[in-house]
């Protein structure tokens, strides 16, 4: 069934035909999703026959007459397991100007550049029209289930946090920047906004300003100007909605002031960006007393709640919570108070993956069903060992990969994608889990990157891991009228024993030994077999509580920033050996602790 058949829906929120359209459209493909995936194979494969790669196992041969199910198992058994360094080549190739049927029939004209947070380097990805439609698709089938739980007015606004990054070309002419940055300039995201007939406060001007510091200030000031508008409070990542209020506490005096005059501060230095917003902004006097009556209140509560208070006609808050984004749930409660956290979809760089079909569960219970149509999945399963205490073997086990109809609940998976980009059987590291499933197509739970591990010796801890110990440690913290803004992680193999370093950014006042205790809990809070045999042998050292500066999680913000990144992407590392970043830690860092736990 073709993506395009679905766009006939608003998802307006008004509980109107429309809505149902595209809902109908998702419970046909999901109760027929191991029909629809071998269709959705052979879509794939007949608009790519005869590419450079396929042709590497496929030969001569002729797929174009058989069937979905006979296609499946050969392309299955010929075409092998791959990563994103196997597609490398090929990618820099396109880039830099050839233009043979390489990867896709169709030429690639655009390239998306990942974040580079998460494995410490940016990768290129095919980017294609097919890329943008999805997009469209999934945000209108989340909308429609967002709003049966909360309708919101037609004309309404959203203040979105969302962040375009500059966009170069490659040695061939390519047009190549971060794949939000693609769909924001997208016809597709205009088309969104009408569809769903719910449009963001700011002008592109300012989603595409590329200096996020600005651009976060004319999202406020825009935001509080049409705040009686605003239907919900959105953001690709949690992170940046936290960024956005963190500055707020700091610059709410002069948001105010131009929200009174009609004015725009001074810091806003981008002429296209101040016309626009300008274009717009008239001077209020009494809704800036208004703001500025919430603000001073709310300074004495540490800006609990800040968000219903200053928009309330806000219906929930929305962007991707899960997996590293976990760790700014609290500091968004804060904020958000009883106002709802809704969990956006599940995507990466190289393919959205499955939408959230139950807005009202709180992100950390959150499933994602997968999209039957937008490409084709397999499945690795895995299998957590004990491990070997002389070989050190890794924690995951793999079996043969499964198509999306054989997974079973319970079972943890690393996804496989073929996709309509010219990506095949391409390992995303991905970590998930089945949770259940809607109809016949399963609903996952992230649970980790595989290649995000803790590891010195034998030891093997992942993300999750890493933030339930995180966890544990800042708990202690608040109890002492401190917070934690950010972490992230290191395993030290310069010097023997190896041990942990675990890097805080706090905000408070805290006595020492408290933060000496927060160093040993962390330590005894690891439960890998591997990580307690090896500490208690001292074979891995104690770990170490690193406490950073004020602001040094927004310099590695600003050093991804300043290689291309854009705040929409950005997630911080969980766990890192980018010696630049590291660089700027251990430069930073104004305390050093060493646990006690095994002493």
């Amino acid at each position: 069934m073709e993506p395009a058949q679905a766009m006939t829906s608003n998802g307006n929120g008004n509980g109107g035909g429309h809505e149902y359209d595209i809902i109908s459209w998702f419970e046909t493909v999901s109760r027929n999703a191991a029909a629809v995936q071998r269709e959705t194979l052979a879509r794939i494969l007949h608009l790519n026959y005869g590419v450079e790669y396929l042709k590497k196992w496929f030969g001569d041969m002729e797929i174009q007459g058989m069937d979905s199910c006979a296609l499946e198992s050969l392309y299955t058994s010929l075409v092998p397991l791959a990563s994103h360094a196997d597609f490398e080549p090929f990618i820099q190739r396109i880039a830099d100007g050839d233009t043979a049927p390489i990867l896709t029939q169709q030429p690639i004209t655009t390239l998306s550049l990942s974040s580079g947070t998460t494995e410490g380097r940016q990768k290129l990805v095919p980017f294609t029209r097919h890329s943008s439609q999805t997009t469209l698709q999934i945000c209108r089938l989340a909308a429609s289930y967002r709003s049966r739980v909360y309708p919101i007015r037609d004309g309404g606004r959203i203040l979105e946090f969302i962040y375009s990054s500059k966009q170069f070309k490659t040695k061939g002419g390519l047009t190549a920047g971060t794949a939000t940055t693609h769909y924001y300039a997208s016809e597709e995201f205009k088309i969104k906004q009408q569809k769903t007939k719910c449009f963001t406060c700011s002008p592109h001007e300012v989603i595409s300003g590329g200096d996020y510091k600005q651009s976060t200030y004319c999202h406020l000031l825009l935001g509080l100007f049409f705040s009686d508008q605003v239907e919900f409070i959105a953001s690709t990542f949690a992170y940046s909605i936290v960024q956005a209020f963190a500055s707020f506490e700091e610059q709410w005096g002069e948001l105010c002031s131009d929200i009174k005059d009609g004015t725009l501060s001074s810091t806003i230095t981008q002429p296209r960006m101040r016309k626009a917003v300008l274009d717009i902004v008239s001077p209020n006097p009494c809704l800036a007393s208004q703001i500025e009556a919430i603000c001073r209140e709310s300074r004495t509560s540490h800006w609990y709640g800040i968000i219903p208070k200053l928009w309330p006609n806000a219906k929930y808050v929305y962007s991707i919570m899960t997996g590293s984004m976990q760790p700014y749930l609290k500091k968004l409660r804060h904020y958000a108070a009883s106002l709802p956290l809704v969990s956006a979809d599940y995507g990466s760089t190289e393919s959205w993956i499955g939408v959230n079909l139950d807005p009202c569960l709180p992100p950390e219970d959150v499933s994602f069903a997968v999209m039957p149509t937008f490409a084709y999945f397999e499945f690795i399963p895995l299998y957590r060992q004990k491990q070997d205490l002389t070989s050190g073997t890794v924690d995951f086990m793999e079996n043969v990969p499964v198509p999306l109809s054989q997974v079973k609940l319970g079972q943890e998976y690393e996804i496989i994608l073929t996709t309509f980009t010219g990506l095949y059987r391409y390992r995303l590291g991905d970590v998930v889990e089945v949770a259940g499933f809607h109809n016949g197509t399963p609903k996952l739970n992230f649970i980790c990157r595989k290649n995000l591990i803790l590891t010195v010796n034998i030891d093997k801890n992942t993300e999750k891991d890493l933030q339930i110990v995180v966890e544990r440690g800042s708990q202690l913290l608040s109890k002492h009228g401190a917070e934690l803004v950010d972490f992230t992680s290191h395993a030290n193999v310069v010097y023997q024993p190896g041990h942990y370093m675990i890097y805080w950014e706090i905000k408070g006042d805290v006595e020492e030994r408290v933060l000496s205790e927060c160093c040993r809990l962390m330590d005894a809070s690891f439960v890998d077999h591997g990580y307690v045999v090896s500490r208690r042998t001292n074979s891995i050292g104690p770990l170490e509580l690193c406490i950073v500066e004020t602001g040094t999680f927004k310099k590695i913000l600003d050093y991804f920033i300043g290689n291309g990144a854009a705040l929409s992407q950005f997630k911080t590392p969980r766990c890192t050996s980018n010696q630049m970043l590291l660089r700027i830690l251990n430069l930073c860092t104004i305390k050093r602790f060493r646990s006690t736990a095994y002493s």
